[in-house]
């Protein structure tokens, strides 16, 4: 655990105990509780399914039978708030009430940590706020690359030009309110390449700007192998061009 700890940036977390509870030299920050919790939500969205149920049946069988009793979710913001999606609650005597709450609007989804908190209804009432708060301050602009990129001329190579796509969508993430409207896409490519080319190979990328300000980039890359060209790609070439 301290070793995936350690991977994910969570320079504050010792664990001393598998549980949570209460123990000398084990501890955590918000902010680490932050970092484990983007974690799971983006490589496990999963966890969402089962922590936004509110309220669940267990059947414990036993020798003597089997008794059914009810589980409600600790999490009260799966019914107070309209855009909570989970995560986990905690408490100790130490610890006192805790909560990392993930929130989803508009398409952006936040997480808030509360450590500490006197009551439930205190880490509820202060996760709201501050997933509130990140919500109004908050604005995320995306582009999905709609449009398409020309070949690329390929020297040296079995085909004379190469597909190019983006490796990825650009988000950017802005808090003082910036005028997407303003942002403004730059394609950077060269005018050839050289053969080889490898699925995948870094050819150009497009930068993004407000103003004179540089607020990201994404990669471009080629979208197929290009492989170089040798004496027998060259002489069937001449044999087609002119006996064609």
């Amino acid at each position: 655990m301290n070793q995936k700890a350690a991977s994910l940036g969570m320079k504050d977390t010792t664990f001393v105990n598998c549980c949570g509870l209460d123990a000398k030299g084990h501890m955590t920050s918000a902010y680490d509780v932050a970092l484990m919790s983007r974690e799971l939500s983006v490589n496990h969205p999963e966890i969402h399914n089962y922590c936004t149920i509110w309220m669940d049946t267990i059947i414990h069988n036993t020798a003597r039978g089997s008794t059914e009793f009810g589980l409600t979710n600790t999490n009260k913001l799966i019914r107070q708030y309209e855009y909570a999606t989970g995560l986990k609650t905690g408490f100790t005597s130490t610890a006192k009430y805790c909560l990392s709450a993930t929130a989803e609007k508009d398409g952006m989804e936040l997480i808030a940590v509360i450590m500490g908190a006197k009551s439930i209804d205190n880490r509820s009432k202060d996760a709201t706020a501050l997933l509130n708060y990140g919500f109004s301050k908050c604005q995320i602009y995306t582009d999905e690359h709609k449009e398409s990129l020309p070949a690329l001329p390929v020297k040296r190579g079995t085909a004379d030009s190469v597909g190019l796509k983006f490796q990825n969508p650009f988000q950017y993430l802005s808090t003082n309110g910036a005028d997407f409207s303003t942002i403004e896409k730059q394609i950077s490519l060269p005018e050839h390449i050289n053969a080889p080319v490898k699925k995948g190979d870094k050819i150009g990328e497009a930068v993004y700007q407000i103003g004179t300000e540089k607020i990201g980039s994404v990669a471009i890359i080629a979208a197929e192998d290009i492989t170089e060209a040798v004496f027998s790609d060259y002489l069937k070439e001449i044999f087609l061009r002119y006996f064609s």
